[in-house]
């Protein structure tokens, strides 16, 4: 039964949501599994749909995908799972219900947890068994990265001959998860061959409607909307929507009038809210013409602010930059820290870089301490922002606040776990991956917030990115590099190395990058420093003879300084000779180290150059 041959001329009412219906069995469960284990709640649910008024349902397969059924360990279930959906809908279905394939997006927060790729192809696998047990269409549902559902929707046109519906999920009233305006996102959809188009999930009506004022009658396709019941309420220990089916009524009319044909609900609504919108919609007919609400007048971005120098990925491209990490404090006491970051200015460096809280261990906040130094001591700050702490708005409100206050050199990295921590039951957060964040800023950079929104002003960022080449397998560590490059990455910051050979390899593993890379060097400061950060420290490795160099001078400290100056000044000739940029790691705010290790190259470029250091 051709759904877009019965949309040419009707009002079609489609079902709701089946996750509300199944909530009580816990929010942790698969639902889809029950397709197996619960093949008569299903049934049921579907049957409540159709009695309620449904023309239109979708097959219990929403998240039945390799990746999604992973979560649960059901990936070999993919075939099993979407068989007995289809057939489960089948045996519900009366001879006028028309039989929806249901595919949910992939993408949610962190994007970098699965490749386009990974997509296609877990899209292909449960396309083959859904369509193979034969429906009526497919409906690809609460998509909220636009990347994504244009390449399942060319797969779908490639592969099948049955209508395609496409629906975007939006963050924001009226434009997309990138920015752009959810009218040309419906118009791309068309263009691509989808044959209905519109929105599910996220939104509810009320501002679904809103984002379908904008939005002109397609072409070649029709309009769908499938809103939730309203925003979630948390009462009780439970998250619940608001009970409003009798809203849906006039709800519904409302669609109608903006042109949509294709009327379902999805998270929270029930039986009772579709019985509502069938109600609504009896009798109405299609509209045809529509006056087209002006989409709201752009918000014309200012410009970023510009600072007096230059971003340190440029700098590092056109001579040789020094940047210096020095710790924050764990307690209340900043005259040691603030002294460190005044002898190190001398000492002529580009910026002093401050972890976030790492180790996940508790420091004085790396912002609150680089504001302090470049309003009070002229010192750039460049910042460590980790996945850890933040969840995903603390995180923009965070990018917001630096730009405020002018620090825009950041770090972007995934962050010590907190178990590892002073605070083992402390809560990782870890909304994004470190790619996403990345990519996040970069956004920020363009002027658009996580969701889509302007921001009204553009960021100027510039993003650095971890690089440890301490591992077996280097060029795994290099192609991740090349994923963080494509995420916007503007250069990297290694780990600390302790081999020439090292430094070497690395330049030979990366010199097919254009992308500037800052060689990490941390002095040590005794033997027992030396043995702790080769054994304990994940990602940092120390060589056999700089281990039995320390070890020597394990009980004369002042020997022990002097091989550690040498051990790394050692390996900053060899650095030197390969990359512009020297990443310099204070240990335990011994700053005397690392303005000995500055001082260093300096004259080592005086000497290569002949010329005085500035």
């Amino acid at each position: 039964m051709n759904i877009k041959e019965r949309l040419k001329s009707s009002i079609l009412v489609a079902d709701g949501a089946m996750g509300t219906l199944l909530y009580s069995y816990g929010k942790d469960t698969c639902y889809e599994e029950f397709n197996l284990s619960h093949p008569e709640d299903i049934y049921n649910i579907h049957k409540a749909y159709i009695q309620a008024g449904a023309q239109v349902i979708q097959t219990n397969t929403y998240g039945a995908n390799y990746f999604k059924l992973g979560q649960y360990g059901l990936e070999e279930q993919v075939k099993a799972i979407n068989v007995e959906a289809v057939r489960i809908a089948k045996k519900a279905a009366t001879g006028e219900t028309i039989i929806l394939g249901s595919f949910g997006g992939y993408r949610g927060v962190r994007k970098a947890d699965i490749s386009l790729s990974e997509i296609k192809r877990s899209f292909r696998e449960q396309l083959f068994h859904i369509l193979n047990e034969g429906v009526d269409g497919i409906l690809l549902e609460t998509f909220y990265d636009v990347e994504e559902l244009f390449s399942v929707v060319e797969i779908a046109k490639l592969e099948i001959d049955i209508p395609v519906i496409a629906q975007f999920s939006l963050l924001e009233p009226g434009v997309l998860q990138n920015g752009l305006d959810l009218k040309d996102g419906l118009k791309q959809l068309e263009e691509l061959g989808a044959d209905i188009v519109g929105l599910n999930c996220r939104l509810g009506p009320h501002h679904m409607i809103q984002s379908l004022e904008e939005v002109p009658l397609p072409n070649n396709a029709y309009l769908s909307a499938y809103p939730n019941a309203s925003l979630l309420d948390y009462e009780d220990g439970r998250f619940v929507f608001t009970n409003n089916a009798g809203y849906f009524k006039e709800c519904a009319v409302q669609l109608v009038k903006q042109g949509v044909r294709l009327i379902g609900g999805c998270c929270g609504t029930t039986p009772e809210h579709i019985k509502a919108i069938s109600e609504g919609v009896r009798g109405l007919q299609p509209i045809t013409q529509k006056v087209v609400k002006p989409v709201r007048e752009k918000i014309e971005l200012v410009s970023p602010r510009v600072d007096d120098e230059p971003p340190l990925h440029e700098i590092v491209r056109k001579r040789t930059s020094i940047i210096v990490e020095l710790d924050t404090p764990k307690h209340l006491q900043t005259d040691r820290f603030i002294e460190g970051a005044k002898a190190l200015k001398a000492a002529n460096i580009d910026a002093i870089t401050m972890a976030d809280n790492s180790l996940a261990s508790p420091r004085m906040s790396n912002v609150a301490m680089g504001t302090i130094l470049k309003e009070q001591y002229n010192i750039r700050p460049l910042v460590h922002i980790t996945c850890r702490d933040r969840n995903l708005i603390g995180l923009q409100s965070h990018l917001m606040g630096l730009d405020a206050l002018g620090i825009n050199q950041v770090l972007a990295v995934t962050g010590d776990p907190s178990k590892i921590g002073d605070f083992p039951g402390a809560t990782s957060v870890y909304d994004v991956s470190s790619m996403d964040l990345i990519q996040m800023i970069k956004q920020f950079n363009e002027g658009i917030s996580y969701s889509g929104k302007s921001l009204r002003q553009k960021a100027s960022f510039s993003v650095a990115a971890a690089f440890n080449p301490n591992v077996r397998n280097l060029d795994r560590a290099v192609g991740r590099l090349e994923k963080k490059i494509k995420s916007g990455a503007d250069y990297f910051i290694t780990q600390p190395l302790f081999s020439e050979e090292k430094i070497i390899e690395v330049y030979e593993a990366t010199k097919h990058l254009d992308t500037p890379i800052y060689i990490g060097i941390m002095p040590l400061t005794s033997y027992k420093n030396a043995n702790f950060l080769h054994h304990e420290v994940p990602g940092i490795s120390l060589t056999d003879s700089i281990l039995e160099t320390m070890e020597k001078a394990k009980d004369d400290p002042i020997q022990a300084t002097r091989e550690s100056l040498a051990i790394s000044k050692s390996l900053i000739d060899t650095a030197m000779d390969y990359f512009n940029g020297i990443y310099l790691i204070t240990p335990f705010v011994r700053y005397d180290l690392t303005v000995e290790c500055s001082n260093y190259i300096h004259e080592k470029e005086q000497v290569i150059h002949g010329t005085n250091v500035i």
